[in-house]
Order: structure tokens, then C-alpha cells, then sequence
């Protein structure tokens, strides 16, 4: 898999969830509406690996990212290519080291149905989503969110929370890729320094969509 698919797979695959009270959430339901009624910020190390139809491991890559709601994150892959994805709270920026080359865009606001935006936006899950908790696993709590738009371009998403904690995101595109997400040292609630979510190209680096990054 490439780098650009790379990108596609995480511009596709952002989307999460929260606990109930102190930690003492009884079932996955709990978590993830804690999720998102209590959990401010995040920060977290993460392995993703992208899988197809059979689930065989097609790419795996690596990284760190944090998350302050609203609408504003940061996803550092260190492995194996390193791309640095910002969120600002208005753009987003996509930059690929190797490639020399930074692609900016508006970023939507509100919790639209796409998994980016889920991620780190905020709203009624219900509004975007129909939502079914799952048999438990291997002590994860599992639920089942399905997109109400038909053309969201994915099937539905799968998150687990072990403990109340988020654990496992899983999404399934229209052709039946996965990309699972797992995370590690996951911290909630602590606070993050502002300027890790503001981004400047680096000199030198080919920017796509300058006229939209000077957008107020």
C-alpha cells in the first residue's frame, strides 16, 4: 500500500468514542456516551493496520496523536512513513515528509458522519449514526455504529473500550477493507499545549489548496 492510501485509510478512519462516572462505566453503552459527554481531550500512542476483504494485514503503520475537542487533533505517523495530520479547529492539514508536500481544506464543523470528524467533533451520535451494542470480547466492551447516510463510503464502525477506556476502533469501507485501530497509553482529560495543533508548512514544500489555508 502506498502512502497516499496511507492518508485515504486515516482520512476515512478517524471516528470515536467515551466512560460513565469515575471510571465506572458497566457496559459499552455507558462508555461510549461518557465518551463523549465527558472526554475533552485525548492523547494516545496507535497501530493501525489496513486489511482486505480476508482480512490479511495489507499495511501497518504507526504513530502518536492527540485530540482537543472541538475540531481540533493531530496524528504523527512515525512508521512507516512519516505524515503529520492537523486539525486546527478550521483546517486541515496533510503533510507528507518524504513527498515534500503539504494538501490543505477546510475542516467541517459539528459531527458529521465521517470518521475524522467523529473523532474529535462533537454532537448527537444518534443524529448521524444507529448504534447497537456488541456481544463482549476478550474483555472489550464492543458497539456497533452504522451510518444513516447511504454514501458515506464505509459500512460501519466498531469501537471497544476495556475498563471504560478506549481501546480498539475498527472501520469497514464499501469494498470491505478494515482498518483497525488499536490504542495504547491512552490519557484523557489532561492538558495539551495549543501550538501542537496550530501547522506551518515547512519552507520549500509544495502546498495543494493555499487559497483554502488563508481562509479566515
Amino acid at each position: 500500500m502506498t502512502k497516499t492510501h496511507l492518508m485515504l485509510a486515516f482520512l476515512l478512519v478517524l471516528g470515536i468514542a467515551p466512560v460513565s462516572e469515575a471510571g465506572k462505566a458497566k457496559t459499552g453503552t455507558d462508555s461510549l456516551h461518557r465518551f463523549f459527554k465527558e472526554v475533552h481531550s485525548i492523547s494516545a500512542r496507535f497501530t493501525q493496520v489496513v486489511m482486505d476483504e480476508s482480512r490479511q494485514p495489507i499495511q501497518e503503520s504507526s504513530g502518536t496523536l492527540w485530540i482537543q475537542r472541538p475540531n481540533k487533533f493531530r496524528w504523527d505517523y512515525e512508521s512507516p512513513y512519516k505524515q503529520e495530520i492537523v486539525a486546527d479547529g478550521k483546517r486541515i492539514w496533510v503533510y507528507d515528509a518524504g513527498l515534500r508536500q503539504v494538501t490543505v481544506r477546510p475542516l467541517t464543523n459539528g459531527l458529521a458522519d465521517t470518521p475524522a470528524m467523529l473523532l474529535a467533533g462533537k454532537g448527537r451520535l444518534e443524529d448521524n449514526f444507529r448504534i447497537n451494542p456488541l456481544d463482549e470480547k476478550d474483555d472489550l466492551e464492543w458497539m456497533l455504529l452504522t451510518p444513516r447516510r447511504k454514501d458515506s463510503g464505509y459500512q460501519n464502525i466498531r469501537i471497544a473500550f476495556l475498563q471504560g477506556k478506549l481501546r480498539v476502533m475498527e472501520m469497514i469501507d464499501g469494498l470491505g477493507h478494515t482498518t483497525r485501530m488499536t490504542f495504547e497509553a491512552v490519557k484523557e482529560n489532561t492538558k495539551i499545549d495549543p501550538n501542537r495543533f496550530d501547522f506551518t508548512p515547512p519552507p520549500g514544500v509544495d502546498v495543494v489548496g493555499g487559497q483554502e489555508a488563508k481562509a479566515p
